[in-house]
């Protein structure tokens, strides 16, 4: 992972695509364990719900994660996944992650749990998260949750004499964009997809549809 954070951030830097506004004051991703039924005792099969905007200290955070409770045997690989976006190199190391171990991925969020175990309800995968999803070995996008799109940029800061601090908005030069289109790739996703986010605008989310995740092999409906 460190590799891949070095090589983009010495040519392009750490690229943001969270949707302005949409991430804005959203917690960095946190991890939980939530159980899949509530009829097994202390033997239930326990999934990890990840939500919250991926941020620098993500992927490491998640792989500790794993590491400290995988000893209990009744680990599954699924994450739940509910995120606004965040960082660009962060989400595919992320996705990396997730595809080393394993793990599926389904778009959605734990709600109450009860004596029953868990239900999931609708969740949401905006913007860079798309790039953590694409690491599920298998990846489920039920109807209810939503997937959304649009152009990576960062922001940087100078200062000017007459304006004061100037803060600009930064657009990819196209390496990003093909580092991206061969990460897609290799998670066996259609690199059409990250063409089609870098074509909408960074103001909006384009939000796909069945037929899309099902063009560009993003994911399944069901399991």
């Amino acid at each position: 992972m460190r590799e891949l954070r070095n090589l983009v951030l010495s040519a392009l830097g750490l690229l943001a695509a969270a949707l302005p506004g949409a991430a804005a004051g959203a917690e960095e991703m946190n991890f939980r364990l939530v159980s899949a039924n509530g009829n097994c005792g202390t033997r239930c099969p326990q999934m990890i719900a990840a939500e919250g905007e991926i941020g620098e200290n993500t992927p490491d955070a998640f792989v500790s994660f794993i590491a400290q409770n995988v000893g209990g045997g009744n680990l599954h690989g699924v994450v739940l996944l509910d995120s606004p976006g965040g960082k660009v190199v962060a989400s595919m190391e992320l996705g990396q992650a997730i595809r080393r171990l394993g793990m599926a991925v389904i778009v959605a969020r734990p709600a109450a749990q009860s004596g029953e175990g868990v239900s999931l309800v609708s969740g949401r995968c905006y913007s860079a998260c798309v790039y953590a999803l694409m690491g599920g070995k298998k990846r489920v996008i039920p109807a209810q949750s939503r997937v959304g799109i649009h152009r990576m940029f960062n922001y940087s800061t100078s200062f000017d004499f007459s304006e004061g601090l100037v803060r600009e908005r930064n657009y990819d030069d196209g390496g990003m964009r093909q580092m991206l289109a061969r990460y897609a790739s290799g998670m066996g996703v259609s690199a059409d997809l990250v063409n089609l986010a870098e074509r909408t605008s960074p103001d909006q989310l384009y939000m796909l549809t069945g037929a899309d995740i099902a063009r560009w092999r993003l994911g399944t409906r069901k399991l």
